[in-house]
Protein backbone atom coordinates (compact mmCIF):
# COMPACT_ATOMS: atom_id res chain seq x y z
CA UNK A 1 0.00 0.00 0.00
CA UNK A 2 1.48 3.32 -1.15
CA UNK A 3 0.56 6.53 0.63
CA UNK A 4 -0.19 9.48 -1.60
CA UNK A 5 1.83 12.54 -0.74
CA UNK A 6 0.33 16.00 -0.60
CA UNK A 7 2.24 18.71 -2.47
CA UNK A 8 4.10 21.06 -0.13
CA UNK A 9 2.75 24.56 0.15
CA UNK A 10 5.33 27.20 -0.52
CA UNK A 11 5.77 29.85 2.14
CA UNK A 12 5.71 33.41 0.95
CA UNK A 13 9.23 34.79 0.66
CA UNK A 14 9.09 38.22 2.25
CA UNK A 15 11.90 40.20 3.74
CA UNK A 16 11.68 42.36 6.85
CA UNK A 17 9.83 45.62 6.27
CA UNK A 18 8.13 44.51 3.06
CA UNK A 19 5.16 42.80 4.69
CA UNK A 20 1.84 44.30 3.75
CA UNK A 21 -0.44 45.58 6.49
CA UNK A 22 -3.47 43.32 6.72
CA UNK A 23 -6.78 44.97 7.54
CA UNK A 24 -7.94 48.55 7.72
CA UNK A 25 -5.62 51.33 8.83
CA UNK A 26 -6.91 54.51 10.45
CA UNK A 27 -5.12 57.89 10.28
CA UNK A 28 -4.59 59.89 13.46
CA UNK A 29 -2.88 63.22 14.16
CA UNK A 30 -0.42 63.65 17.06
CA UNK A 31 -1.79 66.30 19.43
CA UNK A 32 0.61 66.10 22.42
CA UNK A 33 3.95 64.52 23.36
CA UNK A 34 3.53 63.03 26.84
CA UNK A 35 6.97 61.58 27.60
CA UNK A 36 9.61 58.96 26.93
CA UNK A 37 9.39 55.35 28.01
CA UNK A 38 11.13 52.06 27.36
CA UNK A 39 14.28 50.67 28.93
CA UNK A 40 16.53 53.23 27.23
CA UNK A 41 13.93 55.93 26.54
CA UNK A 42 13.53 54.94 22.90
CA UNK A 43 9.71 54.98 22.91
CA UNK A 44 7.70 58.23 22.87
CA UNK A 45 4.23 58.27 24.39
CA UNK A 46 1.85 60.58 22.52
CA UNK A 47 -1.80 61.64 22.54
CA UNK A 48 -3.32 61.33 19.08
CA UNK A 49 -6.70 62.26 17.64
CA UNK A 50 -8.33 59.56 15.47
CA UNK A 51 -9.45 61.06 12.14
CA UNK A 52 -11.60 58.32 10.57
CA UNK A 53 -13.44 55.11 11.34
CA UNK A 54 -15.56 53.96 14.24
CA UNK A 55 -13.60 55.90 16.89
CA UNK A 56 -13.42 59.18 14.95
CA UNK A 57 -12.62 62.17 17.19
CA UNK A 58 -11.30 60.02 20.05
CA UNK A 59 -8.09 61.09 21.83
CA UNK A 60 -5.87 58.06 22.45
CA UNK A 61 -2.58 57.50 24.25
CA UNK A 62 -0.17 55.51 22.06
CA UNK A 63 3.48 54.45 22.19
CA UNK A 64 5.52 55.32 19.10
CA UNK A 65 9.02 54.20 18.16
CA UNK A 66 11.05 56.60 16.06
CA UNK A 67 11.15 60.34 15.55
CA UNK A 68 7.76 62.08 15.87
CA UNK A 69 6.49 65.60 16.47
CA UNK A 70 3.17 67.37 16.98
CA UNK A 71 1.11 67.39 13.79
CA UNK A 72 2.51 64.14 12.38
CA UNK A 73 0.09 61.56 11.01
CA UNK A 74 0.11 58.05 12.52
CA UNK A 75 -1.51 55.18 10.67
CA UNK A 76 -3.06 52.95 13.35
CA UNK A 77 -3.79 49.28 12.75
CA UNK A 78 -6.34 49.25 15.57
CA UNK A 79 -8.04 51.83 17.77
CA UNK A 80 -9.39 49.66 20.60
CA UNK A 81 -6.24 49.32 22.73
CA UNK A 82 -4.73 52.32 24.49
CA UNK A 83 -1.21 52.48 25.97
CA UNK A 84 -0.71 52.46 29.74
CA UNK A 85 0.00 55.77 31.42
CA UNK A 86 3.65 56.46 32.30
CA UNK A 87 3.85 56.18 36.10
CA UNK A 88 7.44 57.24 36.72
CA UNK A 89 8.19 60.87 37.47
CA UNK A 90 11.69 60.44 36.02
CA UNK A 91 11.55 60.10 32.25
CA UNK A 92 14.37 59.91 29.75
CA UNK A 93 14.65 62.14 26.73
CA UNK A 94 13.68 65.67 25.82
CA UNK A 95 9.94 65.58 26.58
CA UNK A 96 9.98 65.80 30.40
Amino acid sequence: MVKSQKPKQQKSQSSKGKDKIIGVVVPSIIEELIGRTGFRGEITQVMCNVQEGRDMGRLMRRNVKGPVRIGDCLMLRETEIEARRIKSKVTKGAYT
